[in-house]
C-alpha cells in the first residue's frame, strides 16, 4: 500500500510539474509573439532554464510508474537530452546563437513526433481524446520544422514563428498532462485490469 501511495504521489508530482512547465512555455510563447524584438541573450538564458526544468520533470514522470505508460514512455532519454541541451545553452549559448532557432525547432519537432506516436498508442488503449493530442502534435511539428529550416534567417518573422512554435509546444504538453495522465491516474489503483480495456 505504501509503495502504491508513493508511486501515485510521484505521478501527481510529474503531472503537476508537466502542467506548470506547459503553462510557463505557453506564457513564454505569448511573450515572444507580443514582443518579437526579444533580446536574444535573454531568450537563450530563459530557454536554458526551461529546458533543464522540463528535462527534470520528464525524468520524474518516467519513474512515476503510471499503469498504461503512455505519457512518459519516452521521457527518460528525452529528459536527459533536455537537461544536457539546457546546460549547453546556459554555458555556451552565446557561441551558438545563430543555431538557436534550429536547435529549438529540432527539439520541438522531436517532441511532436514522439507525441504523435503516443497519441496513436492511446487510440489502441481506447482513450477517446487521443485525436486532440494528434492534431496539436502535427501542428506543433509543422512549426518545429519551419524553425529548423528558418526561412527568414533569424529576422523578425523568425521570432514570430518561434513564439508560435513555443506556444504550440506548451499547449501540446498541456494536452498530454490533461488528457492522458489524468485518465491513467483514475485507473492507478486497478493494476489487474487488462491493458486493452481502457475507456476514455
Amino acid at each position: 500500500m505504501d509503495s502504491r501511495r508513493d508511486s501515485l504521489g510521484t505521478l501527481k508530482i510529474a503531472r503537476n510539474g508537466y502542467i506548470i512547465i506547459a503553462l510557463v512555455i505557453c506564457v513564454f510563447g505569448v511573450c515572444l509573439l507580443i514582443n518579437p524584438n526579444y533580446p536574444v541573450d535573454t531568450l537563450i538564458r530563459l530557454l536554458g532554464f526551461v529546458f533543464i526544468a522540463d528535462g527534470v520533470i520528464k525524468m520524474i514522470g518516467y519513474f512515476s510508474k503510471d499503469f498504461y505508460c503512455l505519457a512518459f514512455q519516452y521521457d527518460f532519454a528525452f529528459g536527459i537530452l533536455m537537461c544536457a541541451l539546457g546546460l549547453v545553452i546556459l554555458v555556451r549559448g552565446s557561441d551558438y546563437s545563430t543555431l538557436l532557432y534550429a536547435v529549438l525547432g529540432l527539439v520541438i519537432l522531436m517532441d511532436a513526433l514522439l507525441r504523435i506516436q503516443m497519441s496513436l498508442d492511446a487510440k489502441k488503449f481506447g482513450l477517446h481524446l487521443w485525436w486532440r493530442i494528434l492534431l496539436v502534435a502535427i501542428l506543433t511539428g509543422v512549426f518545429g520544422m519551419i524553425l529548423v529550416i528558418d526561412p527568414y534567417n533569424g529576422e523578425g518573422m523568425t521570432m514570430t514563428l518561434t513564439g508560435t512554435a513555443v506556444l504550440l509546444e506548451g499547449v501540446l504538453n498541456l494536452c498530454v498532462a490533461v488528457y492522458t495522465v489524468k485518465i491513467l491516474d483514475r485507473f492507478s489503483n486497478r493494476p489487474d485490469e487488462p491493458r486493452g480495456n481502457a475507456s476514455g
